[in-house]
């Protein structure tokens, strides 16, 4: 497994992670009360936060432990390149949600959390559709 293909697998953990931390975290705020009540701003600031120091600290260890750091080749670049193609397809549906979500006036609540969920979307499709191209190669477009 190459460098790049171990820190997708984090990358992807990661997101997943974080993403259910922090709805855990809005579930056991609400209890009995409506969701659109929880404070869920400073959860959702902290968790990107703690994704973020969580991906670049795994990914030096796993760059530590792997001998083929950094080398990256052509292969490395397109999956790369058509992987973030994929994933950006759900942050245009999550940006279109929102504009539509903030044209009926709902709750800032409801549009925050459609924006996070589609850019943890955007990055666990753009990772899957890297390590498939990893493991089968490229399909054709």
């Amino acid at each position: 497994m190459s460098y790049q293909e171990k820190n997708q697998w984090v990358f992807g953990v990661v997101t997943v992670l974080s993403f259910a931390v922090y709805a855990l975290i809005i579930i056991s705020r609400a209890q009995d009360g409506p969701l659109v009540e929880v404070a869920y701003a400073w959860p959702m600031v902290w968790t990107v936060i703690a994704a973020i120091l969580a991906n670049i600290i795994l990914m030096i260890i796993v760059s530590i432990a792997t001998r083929d750091r950094g080398q990256k080749d052509e292969r490395d670049e397109e999956i790369n390149r058509r992987g973030e193609q994929i994933g950006m397809s759900m942050v245009v549906v999550g940006s279109v949600g929102a504009l539509i979500m903030s044209m009926l006036e709902l709750e800032y609540f409801w549009i925050a959390n459609v924006i996070y969920l589609c850019f943890v979307l955007s990055a666990l499709l753009g990772t899957v559709a890297k390590l498939v191209a990893y493991r089968r190669g490229f399909v054709g477009w």
